[in-house]
């Protein structure tokens, strides 16, 4: 069964952002963290059973520099969690579901995570996250 786990943000300047969302959500993000093979910072905000994730950029290679190049600031991808990412990716891709890697990585806040493309979800990248441990 899958849940929305969160819906990351790209944002130009995080410190600014976090602001913005905390005066949204009435308190304070309660986790940052750099993830430093995808070039990202991340800041979370938990909203009921789901979170909020607002990604700054580190480099200029970064998919987030590029994807706010691109399109500007807003909601980069929606974030399902999953019991078994091994078996979700593999029901995916049977379903015509367009993978971005071959395998699920370590990403932010102790998940497993795979990403499809958003040529397969009506123009929304989707991201697979599962708990680690």
């Amino acid at each position: 069964m899958m849940k929305i786990e969160h819906i990351g943000i790209a944002v130009k300047d995080l410190d600014a952002a976090n602001a913005v969302y905390a005066k949204l959500l009435g308190k304070p993000h309660y986790k940052s963290e750099e993830v430093e093979s995808e070039a990202v910072n991340t800041s979370f905000f938990q909203t009921g059973e789901s979170k909020i994730e607002l990604l700054s950029a580190t480099s200029e290679q970064s998919a987030i520099h590029k994807f706010l190049e691109k399109k500007g600031e807003g909601i980069h991808h929606i974030a399902f969690a999953v019991q078994d990412i091994f078996a979700e990716v593999e029901r995916l891709k049977e379903a015509g579901f367009q993978p971005i890697s071959e395998q699920p990585k370590q990403g932010a806040d102790n998940k497993l995570v795979f990403f499809f493309h958003p040529k397969s979800a009506n123009g929304v990248l989707i991201e697979l996250c599962q708990e680690i441990g």
